[in-house]
């Protein structure tokens, strides 16, 4: 009786791993469908990448020079290990690598360095799969389609890639066409995703058409200097729209990595322009949300300490306000509390923010637990502003912080203005909304002042240490 039981166990479990090779290589079974997998890979990477920590860095002394090569070696492969696992699992996996690859400010160079690949070159689907989803959204092939089509994609991100292409009436189009299974895996990590249509009649849920736009990522300097774009210029203007998009219009980009922001040269006028890409995704923020996080960037901007505590707890801070507002700013207690648009980020500061990180992260993911979903975007927001800021050299400068408090002047004074029905309270809104902004126009125009003033005392002090031959 054991004998044939046994019999009969091997024989269906043959059958059972027949069937399971012949769906797995005729595609109708992806690993990567079932959340167990994809987990069990996350719990497995978590685990060797702590394991390689503990053991390396275990018996050499801290601090030491063999400490710090040692850990960069560790640094390195985790970062490795952790983007294999992001490809691997694709879908929102990447979008955390996005993000992780964005900390130029926060995390280890080796783990940007590594992860950045994810911004534009993610792993990609084949023309097979490209055709497929193309044939069963549109019913029609691709040559029927476009006069032509470029089959190396020009990049290809967590949900979906882009296609370079001619349509027969001359247009160049960018195509965006999501891979295949993103669907069936993504609703297992995110609640919603969905794609406005620009084309109507050649874009469905898994194919976008839309205007093809050339233009070199907002974080790479390089590319900016070849093309005579002013970095100070862009990253004044980054931080200035994005402020406007969350103080005064109440919604939030959810997809905010550098990948999905451009700049160019304008062909017509030849001014620098900044292209936000991806709208497939944005969160509209709740009146009361958006004006407690108004009130919060006021009071951090004017050192006024006891409001910070009080709106950072109205925002589900809790007692680890301090830590919030440390993650929001990117900056230390010791600046918040001196003010962060007075004193202008250090290298020994950003050092000490980024050596201490770690040591915070039970308490940072307490903090996230706490916090409602739109925080969560808002942090991710200002991530990607503070890692182009750092990958642009444009760090030290508080006109980031400046135009942030002139949005929440604007902002608040719109909401006052809309709850009163009074020409004379209209009036008085008005009048201390101006008030306010000449205010920080006033600000702004000292700390330039300081800051030439500075630097004409170094360049005196250059030419007395150095003078010129005779």
């Amino acid at each position: 009786m054991a004998r044939r039981a046994l019999k009969l166990a091997s024989w269906t479990s043959m059958a059972l791993a027949a069937s399971g090779f012949y769906l797995y290589s005729n595609k109708y079974l992806d690993l990567n469908d079932f959340g167990a997998v994809r987990v069990g890979r996350a719990v497995a990477t978590t685990a060797v990448i702590s394991y390689d920590y503990l053991t390396s860095l275990r018996s050499v002394p801290y601090g030491s020079e063999e400490y710090l090569q040692l850990r960069s070696k560790v640094h390195l492969r985790s970062a490795r290990r952790l983007c294999e696992l992001c490809c691997a699992n694709r879908g929102t996996f990447i979008k955390v690598g996005q993000h992780l690859g964005a900390l130029d400010y926060l995390l280890p160079e080796e783990y940007t360095r590594t992860l950045k690949v994810l911004h534009s070159q993610a792993p990609q689907s084949s023309m097979q799969e490209v055709r497929q989803v193309i044939r069963e959204d549109l019913g029609k092939e691709i040559h029927d389609l476009f006069m032509s089509f470029d089959d190396t994609p020009l990049g290809a991100a967590s949900l979906a890639q882009v296609h370079k292409a001619v349509l027969h009436d001359g247009r160049t189009v960018a195509v965006k066409v999501q891979h295949p299974k993103v669907q069936a895996q993504s609703s297992k990590d995110v609640l919603l995703m969905e794609v406005p249509q620009i084309y109507w009649e050649l874009s469905t849920k898994r194919v976008l058409l839309m205007e093809f736009v050339d233009g070199g990522q907002v974080n790479d300097r390089d590319y900016m200097e070849r093309n005579k774009i002013d970095v100070n210029e862009i990253s004044r203007h980054l931080g200035k729209m994005y402020s406007e998009m969350i103080f005064v219009n109440g919604f939030v980009h959810c997809d905010p990595h550098p990948g999905n922001v451009l700049v160019r040269k304008c062909p017509g006028t030849g001014k620098a322009e900044i292209v936000l890409l991806d709208h497939g995704l944005y969160q509209v923020l709740t009146e009361e949300f958006r004006l407690d996080y108004c009130h919060l960037w006021q009071s951090l901007i004017w050192t006024d300490m006891k409001s910070v505590k009080k709106y950072s707890q109205r925002l589900g801070a809790g007692d680890l306000y301090p830590l919030f507002t440390c993650m929001l700013t990117a900056r230390s207690w010791d600046s918040v509390n001196r003010g962060i648009g007075q004193t202008p980020v250090t290298a020994t500061e950003d050092s000490e923010i980024r050596n201490n990180a770690a040591n915070y992260l039970p308490q940072i993911s307490h903090l996230l637990n706490l916090v409602p979903r739109q925080m969560l975007l808002i942090f991710k927001t200002n991530d990607l502003l503070r890692g182009i800021e750092a990958a642009l050299g444009t760090r030290a400068s508080a006109s980031s912080f400046l135009n942030m408090s002139r949005c929440c002047i604007k902002a608040l004074a719109a909401h006052k203005k809309k709850n009163t029905h009074s020409f004379f309270r209209r009036t008085q809104i008005s009048f201390s909304e101006a008030f306010n902004l000449w205010q920080i126009n006033l600000h702004e125009l000292v700390l330039r002042v300081k800051g030439l003033r500075l630097a004409s005392w170094v360049l005196a002090l250059l030419c007395w240490l150095l003078p010129a031959p005779h």
